[in-house]
């Protein structure tokens, strides 16, 4: 029987594992079928899938000891009494199924716990959307496989052509094989030691600059560092609630081509402008309900650590905190000030090898879990907490996928909250696009939706005083039906271009407001 020992990152996401606080991770897809699909394609692909789908690892694996979280060698072993029909299920909207019945149906699978008595994955393909639109819903255990590595193994289950009707789904891909030593096309155990050793060494020569990097994140506020922000610094927020088991999920898809605009004319990154417009949607969502606070927010922006080239699987991640700029009004400012502290956080991890900057991300988040005992016990502290939020980027395809002719039209992920952390936003690029999902506690957060549109709205506001033309598309689409705020009408002339670097400068005396909507539909959460 095949087995396979889990690393001290992988077996961490068990350890976390409450009726609370689920440490599976998913997406959303929402396909548009081939014109010449059959009515019963989906009816068809079913019965396919439970007869005559062979599956692959991991997708076969399942805990050894699922009745032991705590165990500290934990191992995945096949699982003899595969059942695929438990995976794969079918669901249906009421026809014609919307973007709302469909983000309410997301949110109530996000909610359910994974059986971790078997393979630790469900996928779930759901009809009735309109216009004869299908989608799926896939979700697995952190532990299983990390975002980075379920992205490539979908991908490979893909094709760009879409002629294409020979894709198979993503659990009945073989995983890639690993290259071997060139030479004799064979590892050998000498070889091995050699790496060990190797790596063992490059950790040995970086200890100085690891300890340098954490003086420097935890002690200097001087000069370049002024904007480095350390374990010790995100204000109390309604954001690190105790959470329940219930999700709220919506979505937003905007066009990369904006956001790297946006960048170029700010003299930033587009990390840098997810993160401004974010922060402006949560400044404007948080001051609705009088949760605001005078001190900005802190996201912590996990880092992929992985060599280039690497195939996936398991978990490498590292961290970085940085500032949402909820204090700032001003969408050029905040951008700014983000920049200059992303800009310092990375620096630290410059010098560093993968494991020195693991390492580094271990103390770094290490304090988190003084707030993460207070949402769970209910305690005050009057110390700062480490960060009030989550917001990642994944880098998914650049080009547009088809499943047997059916086109792809985003890849929204579906995240985790935990206590402590009530909201998590994760971006996925996808065919030139940047898909948002946002997942929050349904009690924490009511209303989500809300701040899914107000990021929207903040692009525009940031195109507008960069001097951007925003899309057509942004200006005209009507707003969505939620129970957000209407938004008031856009300003029929934009203020000329100005430099980041003069973000104080004197405002443009054209009155600007927000634009109604986004490019993209949102998908509206619960009620």
């Amino acid at each position: 029987m095949t087995t396979k020992r889990l690393t001290p990152m992988d077996a961490m996401f068990l350890y976390g594992e409450t009726p609370q606080t689920m440490m599976h991770v998913g997406g959303l897809l929402p396909f548009t079928p081939a014109p010449d699909a059959p009515e019963d394609f989906l009816r068809a692909l079913v019965r396919e899938i439970h007869t005559e789908t062979a599956v692959q690892r991991p997708w076969n694996m399942k805990l050894k000891t699922p009745g032991f979280l705590l165990n500290p060698a934990h191992q995945w072993v096949e699982d003899p009494d595969f059942d695929i029909t438990y995976h794969v299920r079918r669901s249906a909207l009421p026809h014609p199924g919307d973007e709302r019945e469909l983000g309410i149906l997301v949110s109530r699978l996000h909610s359910h716990p994974l059986d971790l008595t078997r393979p630790p994955w469900e996928m779930h393909l759901i009809e009735g959307l309109e216009g004869g639109r299908f989608a799926l819903y896939v979700k697995f255990h952190h532990a299983l496989v990390d975002g980075y590595s379920a992205i490539q193994l979908l991908n490979r289950s893909m094709s760009p052509d879409p002629s294409s009707r020979s894709e198979q789904m993503f659990f009945a891909v073989p995983p890639p094989k690993r290259e071997r030593s060139a030479s004799t096309g064979k590892s050998s155990p000498l070889a091995d030691v050699g790496a060990v050793l190797s790596r063992a060494v490059n950790v040995t020569k970086s200890v100085p600059d690891l300890a340098m990097s954490i003086v420097k994140l935890q002690l200097r506020r001087d000069g370049e560092f002024k904007h480095l922000v350390s374990s010790h610094e995100a204000p109390h927020s309604v954001l690190n609630s105790k959470i329940g088991r219930n999700r709220r999920f919506a979505t937003q898809q905007y066009d990369i081509s904006r956001l790297t605009a946006a960048a170029k004319a700010g003299g930033a990154t587009l990390n840098d402008v997810v993160l401004t417009i974010c922060g402006g949607g949560l400044r404007r969502f948080l001051g609705e309900q009088g949760q605001l606070g005078e001190k900005p927010l802190v996201a912590f922006l996990p880092v992929n650590v992985r060599p280039k080239g690497d195939v996936g699987g398991g978990n490498a991640v590292g961290a970085i905190l940085s500032t949402m700029g909820t204090d700032v009004a001003d969408p050029v400012e905040r951008l700014g000030v983000i920049a200059r502290s992303t800009r310092q956080a990375k620096d630290q991890l410059v010098n560093l090898p993968q494991e020195s900057i693991l390492a580094y991300s271990a103390l770094l988040m290490a304090p988190a879990g003084t707030q993460i005992l207070a949402a769970m016990t209910g305690l005050k502290t009057p110390m700062p907490f480490t960060f009030n939020l989550c917001v990642s980027n994944v880098p998914g395809p650049r080009e547009v996928l088809y499943f047997r002719g059916a086109r792809l039209e985003a890849d929204y992920p579906v995240s985790i909250p935990i206590h402590g952390m009530a909201l998590n936003i994760t971006c996925q690029s996808y065919g030139g696009t940047l898909c948002f999902g946002f997942i929050g506690d349904r009690d924490a957060l009511p209303s989500l939706q809300r701040l899914a549109v107000y990021t929207g709205e903040e692009l525009a506001r940031l195109e507008a005083e960069l001097g951007l033309a925003a899309p057509p598309e942004a200006r005209a689409t009507k707003a969505p039906a939620t129970k957000a705020a209407p938004a008031k009408a856009a300003a029929t002339k934009a203020p000329q271009k100005r430099a980041a670097s003069k973000a104080t400068a004197k405002r443009a005396t054209t009155k600007r407001t927000p634009a109604k909507r986004t490019t993209k539909k949102a998908t509206p959460d619960t009620p």
